[in-house]
């Protein structure tokens, strides 16, 4: 068998990881997994606030498109081509003409691409999804949640590893250092 190389194929919008199974199990019924390394739908892990609760959704990174790192055959082509709902093909295709006729070919993506969005991959399977600080110290903030909501303070330090941030808040005319997570807290 050959390299396998990295190629990008185009979806219907909202449809990337259906047609990733879809895709994968028409490669297996065909029993053409000799010729597939991998499908991939590259996401990222990202937390999200709704009604003050936390949740690690994924976020995908191409909006509309599926990795494939394969060894293209015409079999492969054809099924990806016309047998996977929500799938149009190749995203890169050169049209080589012979004799009268138009043949697309689908072009794999160069390795320092692939090399990339592997890495932004791996990247995201060691860490747990990430908070996106937008806090700085001595910034003034609003508890919007808790015991203390509805009172202004500012922020005394910001705990990323453990997603928290430590509020001075004035209450009975004394300052009182509070610890808050950041989804506690919006900015003034």
């Amino acid at each position: 068998m050959g390299d396998k190389k990295w190629y990008v194929l185009r979806t219907a919008g909202g449809k990337e990881k259906k047609a990733k199974d879809y895709l994968e199990k028409e490669i297996e019924r065909s029993g053409l997994q000799d010729q597939v390394a991998q499908v991939l739908v590259p996401v990222k892990k990202e937390i999200v606030t709704k009604n003050g609760k936390r949740k690690v959704v994924d976020k995908l990174l191409f909006p509309g498109y599926v990795l494939i790192q394969a060894e293209l055959s015409g079999t492969l082509e054809n099924i990806i081509r016309t047998m996977v709902p929500g799938m149009s093909g190749f995203l890169t295709e050169k049209k080589t003409i012979s004799g009268s006729q138009f043949e697309r070919v689908p072009v794999p993506i160069r390795d320092e691409e692939a090399q990339r969005i592997l890495g932004v991959q791996d990247e995201n399977a060691d860490n747990a999804a990430e908070t996106e600080v937008n806090y700085e110290v001595g910034e003034s903030v609003r508890i919007t949640d808790g015991p203390f909501s509805g009172f202004s303070g500012i922020v005394d330090e910001i705990l990323e590893d453990r997603s928290k941030i430590k509020v001075i808040v004035v209450i009975f005319g004394r300052k009182t250092l509070l610890e808050l997570s950041f989804t506690q807290v919006t900015k003034e």
